[in-house]
């Protein structure tokens, strides 16, 4: 075996083993909820990690990515267009980009305000061929931060009716559910309990919008305490990402 194919077993095996511990966490955060393994989802996030990290992963089984930057996310989805992979689009996203994000998501979990639905919706109905397309899933975030404080991104909690009104407007959209990140330093269990409420109250008027997308590497047993139906981890599978990125 050369070296290349050396260091791309030993990449593989180290994946592989980030995963194994990653499916533990869930499932032991799912015991102790009195849940069900299948009813959360696993995104692997791999922003900043080459194509070739993301063939491992479908190679182990994974079949949900997430990105959070453009145009490193297209890159990869077109990198890895062999592979039947479901993307999901994590990062706050500026609306002059959406048009080529709606190309290549299958969802995006950071829908924050009514302009960007609207330039979600043109991005996706210019897909070509017409009759290829899908309606683009997306989740509203909602900002978990104290009123007056931005560290994380996301509509405040009273904006989440208009723009969920907005996605369900749009056929070429698909209102999905709620995503959002616990306050950097906060409680995560006492932000979860917040977005669970506020989930179950999106529920009451849209049923189909069943997906809750919260909790990451360092605090998944929170957000399945709470009610997530999907964990985003990317650090934990992956590794320490370089500084800076």
């Amino acid at each position: 075996m050369g070296d290349g194919a050396l260091a791309d077993a030993q990449r593989r095996e180290q994946i592989a083993g980030g995963l194994a511990q990653t499916y533990e966490r869930i499932e032991r955060a799912c015991d102790a909820a009195g849940r069900g393994t299948s009813e959360v989802g696993l995104v692997v996030v791999t922003k900043t990690f080459p194509a070739s990290d993301v063939r491992h992963l479908h190679a182990l089984g994974v079949r949900d990515v997430g990105e959070n930057r453009h145009p490193e996310a297209g890159e990869k989805a077109a990198a890895c267009a062999d592979l039947d992979l479901r993307w999901h689009y994590i990062g706050q996203l500026q609306t002059n980009k959406a048009k080529a994000v709606a190309g290549y998501a299958d969802v995006v979990h950071s829908v924050d305000r009514v302009r960007l639905v609207t330039a979600l919706a043109r991005g996706r109905s210019s897909v070509e061929p017409p009759s290829s397309a899908v309606a683009l899933d997306c989740l509203v975030q909602v900002s978990l931060d104290d009123e007056g404080r931005s560290g994380r991104g996301g509509a405040a909690p009273g904006e989440v009716a208009a723009i969920a009104e907005a996605i369900a407007e749009h056929p070429e959209l698909r209102l999905r559910g709620l995503m959002a990140v616990a306050p950097l330093g906060g409680d995560p269990d006492e932000a979860f309990a917040r977005l669970h409420a506020l989930h179950r109250d999106l529920r009451e008027q849209y049923p189909e919008a069943h997906m809750l997308s919260a909790g990451m590497s360092a605090d998944l047993e929170a957000a399945v305490r709470h009610g997530a139906t999907h964990v985003r981890v990317g650090s934990a599978i992956l590794g320490t990402r370089p500084p800076g990125r």
